[in-house]
This record gives C-alpha cells, sequence and structure tokens, in this order.
C-alpha cells in the first residue's frame, strides 16, 4: 500500500475516533503510531516512535508550561483572585454597569498568573457571579461575563496555549508571549466599552444602581490587595520583555512567589497538596497530547500528506491575509466542537508549514488564529468556558441562559479578531521591541 494513501486512510480514522469519544490524546497517539508502524515497518517503527515520544517533550522550552498551571493553580487556592475583585470593584461603581467592569478588569488582572481560560472563568464564576446576581443582574449575563472574561487569560501572558503554540511551531515563546498582550489588553478595553454603552443604552439590565459610591480614601485603602498580582505580572512581564528573564526563569521566581503569598495566607504547607495534584494531572494531560500530536505530526510528513496539502493550498493562489482570514474561519467553526489544544494539535502540523512557505509573519499569524481559538470557548455548542462556568453555576442557572448571556461578547470578540488581523502590528508592536 503506498505511503499517501495509509496517511489518508490515517486521517479518517483518526476523526473516526473522534466521533466514537476516544481521548483527543489517545486519537493522534494510536493513529500516529500505527501510521508509522504501516509505512517503517514493526523494527524501525519502533525506534522511531520511542524517541519521538520521549524528545517531544524532553525540552527546555516545556519547563515553562508546568509553571504556569502551577502558578494559576496556586494563585486560585490563595484567594489572589478575591483580592483582586474587592479591590477594582470600588473603582467601578460610579459606571452603571460597574461590577460587570471590574469582573472583566480582574480576569486581566488575573490572567498575568493564570495562563488558563477555564480556570479564570471558573475562579470568578465563584468570586463575582453570585455578587452580580445579587445586584440584579440577569442569571445568563452575570455568568456570560465571566465566561467571556476567562478568554483574555489565555491572551495575556502566561498563557498555556501561546506556550504551546510556540513549541508545536518552534518560534519564541518569549516573543509570542509579549505579542499576546496588545490583543489581550485590547479584548479587555472592548468589553469594557460594550458593558459601559450597554449600560448607557439598558440601565435596568444592570440591577438597582448603588446608593452609595467608595470614597477616595476607601479606594486607596484597596490597592495594597493589588500588590501581589502587580509583582508577579512585574516579574513575567517585564522580565521577558526587558530580556532579564527568558520565560522558564520569570515563571519560576513567579511561582516561588505565589507560594511563598500562599503559604503565608493559609498558614499551611499541607494546604497546597490539592494544587499540585491538579497542576500536575492537568500538565501531564497537555504534555500526553503534545506526544500524541507530535506522533501524528511524523506520520502525516513521512505519508506524504503535508506536502500534498501544501501544494494544494499554495495552487489556491491565496494572498498572506486571504490565508490568514481562511485559517481563522477554519478555527471559528472547529471552536464549536473541540478544545483549544485539540485544535492546535490536529492543525498546525498540516498547515504550518503553509504558513511559512508562504513567508506570513508567524507572529501575526498566531495571534490572529489563537483569538480565534478563543473565541470557540465561547460559542455553543461546545464552549468549553461555558460548561466549565456551568458546572459552578446555581442549579436554575441552564446552558442556554448562560450562551445567551454571552452572545454580546463573541461579537465583540469578532471584532477585536477583526482589528487584529487587520493591523498586524498590534501583535508585532512589543515583540519587534524585545528584538530592538
Amino acid at each position: 500500500m503506498e505511503s499517501l494513501t495509509i496517511g489518508i486512510i490515517g486521517i479518517i480514522a483518526f476523526f473516526v475516533l473522534l466521533l466514537i469519544g476516544v481521548h483527543i490524546a489517545s486519537a493522534l497517539a494510536i493513529v500516529g503510531a500505527l501510521g508509522l508502524i504501516a509505512i517503517l515497518g514493526w523494527d524501525k517503527s519502533i525506534e522511531f516512535i520511542s524517541l519521538t515520544a520521549f524528545f517531544s517533550v524532553f525540552r527546555f522550552e516545556l519547563i515553562a508550561l508546568p509553571l504556569f498551571i502551577m502558578a494559576g493553580v496556586v494563585a486560585a487556592l490563595g484567594g489572589l483572585s478575591r483580592d483582586i475583585y474587592v479591590a477594582l470593584s470600588k473603582w467601578t461603581t460610579r459606571f452603571r454597569a460597574g461590577l460587570g467592569m471590574a469582573t472583566i478588569a480582574s480576569c486581566t488582572l488575573f490572567g498575568t498568573v493564570c495562563g488558563s481560560a477555564l480556570v479564570t472563568a471558573s475562579v470568578f464564576a465563584k468570586v463575582s457571579s453570585p455578587q452580580l446576581r445579587a445586584l440584579g443582574y440577569p442569571k445568563g449575563l452575570a455568568y456570560g461575563v465571566v465566561s467571556a472574561g476567562g478568554m483574555i487569560g489565555m491572551l495575556i501572558p502566561p498563557s498555556i496555549l501561546i506556550v504551546y503554540y510556540a513549541i508545536l511551531t518552534e518560534e519564541s515563546v518569549g516573543k509570542l508571549l509579549i505579542a499576546g498582550i496588545s490583543p489581550g489588553l485590547l479584548l479587555t478595553i472592548i468589553f469594557w466599552i460594550g458593558l459601559w454603552v450597554k449600560g448607557r443604552l439598558n440601565p435596568d439590565l444592570f440591577g438597582a444602581p448603588s446608593m452609595t459610591h467608595p470614597t477616595w480614601r476607601e479606594r486607596i485603602a484597596t490597592l495594597p490587595l493589588l500588590w501581589p498580582v502587580t509583582l508577579v505580572a512585574v516579574i513575567l512581564v517585564g522580565g521577558i520583555i526587558s530580556g532579564v528573564f527568558d520565560p522558564n526563569e520569570a515563571g519560576a521566581l513567579a511561582v516561588m512567589v505565589i507560594l511563598l503569598l500562599t503559604i503565608l495566607r493559609i498558614r499551611s504547607i499541607k494546604g497546597l497538596i490539592p494544587s499540585f495534584k491538579e497542576a500536575a494531572a492537568v500538565t501531564g494531560m497537555i504534555f500526553f497530547i503534545f506526544i500524541g500530536g507530535t506522533l501524528f505530526s511524523r506520520f502525516l510528513t513521512l505519508s506524504g500528506i503535508t506536502p500534498v496539502i501544501i501544494k494544494w493550498i499554495i495552487g489556491l493562489e491565496l494572498s498572506q491575509l486571504g490565508m490568514v482570514i481562511a485559517m481563522c474561519v477554519v478555527y471559528l467553526i472547529m471552536g464549536c466542537f473541540l478544545d483549544s489544544i485539540s485544535m492546535l494539535s490536529i492543525t498546525i502540523p498540516l498547515i504550518y508549514p503553509v504558513i511559512r512557505t508562504m513567508k506570513i509573519d508567524p507572529i501575526w499569524f498566531g495571534m490572529s488564529v489563537i483569538m480565534a481559538i478563543e473565541i470557540g470557548l465561547i460559542t455553543p455548542p461546545f464552549g468549553l468556558n461555558i460548561f466549565a462556568v456551568k458546572g459552578i453555576a446555581e442549579r436554575d442557572v441552564s446552558l442556554e441562559d448562560i450562551f445567551r448571556g454571552v452572545l454580546p461578547f463573541i461579537l465583540m470578540s469578532l471584532g477585536v479578531l477583526i482589528l487584529i488581523i487587520a493591523f498586524p502590528t498590534l501583535s508585532t508592536i512589543l515583540p519587534n521591541l524585545m528584538m530592538k
């Protein structure tokens, strides 16, 4: 049987496995390994598979991944998210949608220590959504705000998804992390503006207006609550931009700071054990997907599928802009059915050689598709942020309620995606400053 035929059969088998419910990591690994055996033969493939699996995760750049995961999980345990929300809510009560705006800002700040959209959304579903409902926010909007806010945590550093993309594409982890700052802040600003406009046009939607407003003294008194997250943000972002730390060193130092602060707060080292277990479980899952994705990528290359796809796409004669738009549309559709890491694992081995051949800026492409992937986290029918938030919400809150509440944020996110695609400088300005 020809290698190309084996490759086509392998792709069909992969999607069949997904449809019958096999986990993405197992599906990638099974198809990749069996495909390599079919092409190379048993003797050659066993050594090739074992070495590929080992060296796919035995990489210096991957050290940052478990560090960022640990930082986010421990920060959530230590109550850092609640401090951020309490402080920022004092500064936004004068606005009609003030607590919603405080929630978005809190997700942004918490995102500087937590690189997971799911963790960010889940944490603030516990911290802020009950307070939003108590104030009079519709239940869908109260949980839609945190579902959308979680997206920001996967854009600004330390983003787990950006690190994963960087490893898959062999691009600079540091430059890609810094590139996420501008899109992340832009998304925050657009969400703020959207809530503010909605508060002006439909004030009754945000419950009864607050009869009292904090004084400037009370607002300033909350600023010490923000110093831990500010310190971590300076270490991570400032250290990487300035070149003082690489992403691994910045992640290690940030974890040390968060661990010390959390131990001082909970006064127990044993209390950290659940966080260690959760961080290890998440890291193991991601590494397993990475091993499977690498095997699948090697199989596609050896089968000849990847070169065929490259020739076919180049034959379409798309411009660089057209190619980026086309891929973003693909990711928006896939986001309705798959999680972020799975989408990258399936598509990057196929499409990234084309991106290199077409000489598309890898940072601009990366930020565009990551934004498109993030929108998938809040789109029906399988938006993972929505499901994570639903698992925490009160019993009277349905998936339909949350999807209805998050709809305006989907539209705003699409607007941000258009801006990122139309103006590549939004993604490349900070990484270019690093190079200088």
